[in-house]
């Protein structure tokens, strides 16, 4: 049985979860396309379109701050890319790859498929036991060796740090003409 300790890892888990997801559903808030393919800086992390509708990830070759920012596009097809790698390889076949995300310019798409990813991920981890959250078994990606504690406070950080990155460019966005 699960100490109160145990319990509460997971509520705190779950609650932090939930905030940095309050805070991404924030920005998306009447976000455009327009501002999503913005880019903050001559040089940075954009996508690249491979179709009528159809744009690319990369990864930069370093995080050097030389690299340039990136934009709102880009941003939302990494936190696509990493949540649904996580729960691929976490809980289903771990046979998805960067090259299976694809960007579409729509925010109806972004939105509903951070809804599903929110739902799917909330679901999936509050069946986990404690035991669960202390073994490594579900850590397959991005973290191997820690507890699955550990992937679930790594994705609930990252999840916050990417939306506090659309907020503050959707504040360059809109002052844009003001310099």
């Amino acid at each position: 049985m699960p100490t109160p300790i145990e319990n509460n890892l997971m509520k705190c888990l779950i609650e932090q979860f939930k905030i940095s997801n309050q805070l991404l559903t924030y920005h998306l808030n009447t976000l455009t396309i327009e501002e999503c393919l913005w880019q903050p800086s001559k040089k940075g992390i954009y996508l690249k379109r491979i179709g009528a509708d159809k744009w690319k990830g990369t990864f930069p070759e370093s995080e050097d701050y030389k690299v340039g920012p990136p934009n709102i596009a880009w941003l939302t097809w990494h936190i696509d890319f990493w949540w649904s790698m996580v729960i691929n390889h976490s809980f289903e076949e771990g046979t998805l790859g960067m090259d299976d995300i694809v960007w579409q310019p729509s925010i109806e798409k972004i939105t509903n498929q951070f809804e599903t990813l929110a739902q799917k991920w909330l679901k999936l981890i509050s069946g986990l036991s404690t035991d669960d959250l202390n073994s490594s078994k579900y850590s397959k990606w991005p973290i191997t060796d820690c507890p699955f504690s550990g992937v679930v406070a790594w994705l609930n950080l990252e999840l916050m740090k990417n939306a506090a990155e659309i907020g503050y460019i959707r504040f360059l966005y809109c002052t844009r003409d003001m310099r």
